[in-house]
C-alpha cells in the first residue's frame, strides 16, 4: 500500500484540485515524520522529486503575479500608505483559499517582501483547507496566538455556509454561530495586538460549476455568503470588499477568476483579492472605529 503510485488520471487530479490545498503538515504537525517530504510524497502516490516540483510551481505562480501586480500605477501608489513598520509577524487565518500554495497570502507577502525589501517581515500561513469558523477558533491559540501576531487577517466563512447533500436545508455552521465564533477570535486576537484585525470576507462562488465538480459533496449558494459578508461588515477593522464585488465586474463573478470548481480563485482570482487588500489597507478611514471605504450610492445594506 505504501509503495502504490498515483495514476495518471489520479495525478492530474492532486494537480488541478488537490495539491495547492493539501498541505497536511498543517493540518497534522504532530504526526511523526510529518516533515519527510518523500513520506508525505508517497502518501500522495507522488515520487519526492515529483511533488516538490509541483509545489514550487505553484508557488512560482504567486511570486510571478506579485511581480505583474506591481506593475499597476494604482498598487504602486498605495504602497507608500501602508500601515506597518516593517518588522511586524503578519499570520492569515483562513480556509483553503487562504492555504492555497499559489493563493492570495502568498502573493501579498511577496507584493510586500519586493515592494519593501529592507523590511524584516514574518509571515504565517494558518490557512488549512476547507476549515469552518469553528475549526478556526479551536486551533486559534496554536496556529495564531502563539505567534505573538503584529496583524492577523482573517478570512474565514465560505465552508461555514456548506449545504450538504445529506441536509441541504441549512448551511453547516448557522449564521449566530459565525457571530459568536467571529466576535471570539476578535476578542482574543485583540488581546495579543493593538492593530485593528483584517476582515477579508468570502468571494462569491460559482454554484453551477461547483455542482459539476464530483470531488465535493456539498452546494455553496451566494445568498448564504452574504448572509457571512453582512456579518462582517458590521465589526471594527478593515473590512476587505464588504460587498463581494470583488470576482467580477460589477454584473457577477467571471468564471476566468475562478478553478473549474467555481469555489476556489485562480490566480488571476487571488490577484483581485491581493488588489482590494492592499486598497482596504491604505483607503480604510479610521479602522480602530469600525468605519469603512464608502459605499457605492446602490448598496442598501
Amino acid at each position: 500500500m505504501a509503495n502504490k503510485k498515483a495514476s495518471e488520471e489520479e495525478k492530474e487530479v492532486l494537480e488541478k484540485y488537490l495539491l495547492q490545498f493539501l498541505n497536511i503538515e498543517k493540518r497534522f504537525p504532530l504526526l511523526p515524520g510529518i516533515e519527510d517530504t518523500s513520506a508525505v510524497a508517497n502518501l500522495m502516490g507522488l515520487e519526492e522529486e515529483e511533488f516538490l516540483k509541483l509545489r514550487k510551481r505553484f508557488k512560482k505562480n504567486a511570486h510571478e503575479a506579485a511581480i505583474e501586480l506591481l506593475e499597476d500605477k494604482e498598487v504602486n501608489e498605495w504602497l507608500d500608505d501602508l500601515p506597518f513598520k516593517g518588522d511586524e509577524t503578519i499570520v492569515a487565518l483562513g480556509d483553503s483559499i487562504t492555504d492555497d500554495l499559489q493563493g492570495w497570502f502568498g502573493i501579498f507577502k511577496h507584493v510586500l517582501e519586493i515592494s519593501i525589501p529592507e523590511a524584516n517581515f514574518t509571515f504565517v500561513n494558518s490557512g488549512i483547507s476547507y476549515d469552518t469558523s469553528t475549526d478556526a477558533l479551536k486551533r486559534l491559540n496554536r496556529d495564531v496566538l502563539a505567534h505573538e501576531p503584529d496583524w492577523v487577517i482573517v478570512a474565514l466563512g465560505t465552508f461555514d455556509m456548506q449545504r450538504l447533500q445529506v441536509a441541504p436545508d441549512r448551511p453547516l455552521v448557522s449564521l449566530a454561530d459565525y457571530w459568536e465564533n467571529t466576535n471570539t477570535i476578535e476578542a482574543a486576537v485583540a488581546a495579543v495586538t493593538k492593530n485593528p484585525l483584517v476582515w477579508i470576507t468570502p468571494p462569491p462562488v460559482i454554484s453551477e460549476m461547483l455542482q459539476e465538480i464530483r470531488l465535493f459533496n456539498f452546494d455553496l449558494y451566494e445568498d448564504d455568503l452574504k448572509g457571512v459578508r453582512e456579518i462582517l461588515t458590521g465589526k471594527k477593522g478593515y473590512i476587505v470588499d464588504p460587498l463581494g464585488t470583488r470576482m467580477g465586474d460589477g454584473e457577477g463573478p467571471e468564471a476566468w477568476n475562478y478553478l473549474s470548481d467555481g469555489l476556489h480563485p485562480s490566480v488571476s482570482g487571488h490577484v483581485q483579492t491581493v488588489k482590494e487588500l492592499l486598497r482596504h489597507l491604505t483607503q480604510t478611514k479610521d479602522p480602530e472605529e469600525g468605519s469603512q471605504l464608502e459605499p457605492p450610492e446602490e448598496y442598501e445594506g
